[in-house]
């Protein structure tokens, strides 16, 4: 079983969404036997609560689910988790400092776009001060990113 980890800052907009875009993503393609992911936040302000209201109701729009409640990143993910995809540079340092500080390989630590063509440095942007609509534009960032992703572990671990 391959498992994955979205995280960005409060695990309640953007990994999340991520989270259950793949999960959506694995199905389809009948891979939820091979893959699995979590999502997490750096910061720990949201613990237990649900998604933001707005990306959920967004991802419904869209056809997916998300069932999942906002947990802190920790340094067991390191060790529990095959893939890190964080949302953007800030979130990406965070961890990848915490695994310098704690002596861990983070070398399975990468951005969310860099699987896609044309968004290797780019962030997801985070929605939670917009309007729908950047709720709507990061869902279809996050769907191509994660379609693209799949991809890439179908074609690395031959799934």
């Amino acid at each position: 079983m391959i498992k994955v980890l979205f995280v960005c800052l409060g695990n309640i907009c953007r990994s999340p969404l991520a989270e259950a875009i793949f999960l959506d993503e694995i199905e389809k393609r009948d891979l939820d036997s091979r893959l699995s992911a979590d999502s997490a936040g750096t910061a720990g302000y949201h613990i237990g609560d649900l998604p933001d209201s707005r990306s959920r109701e967004n991802a419904q729009r869209n056809g997916v689910t998300i069932a999942h409640r906002a947990r802190q990143f920790h340094s067991d993910d390191f060790e529990e988790f095959d893939y890190i995809l964080a949302m953007d540079h800030s979130n990406y340092r965070h961890i990848a400092g915490m695994a310098e500080r704690l002596d861990l390989k983070a070398d399975h630590l990468h951005l969310m776009r860099s699987f896609q063509v044309d968004g290797a440095q780019q962030e997801v942007p985070d929605p939670y001060y917009g309007g729908s609509q950047g709720f709507q534009q990061v869902f279809d960032i996050l769907l191509d990113a994660n379609q693209r992703f799949i991809d890439y572990l179908v074609k690395t671990h031959q799934l």
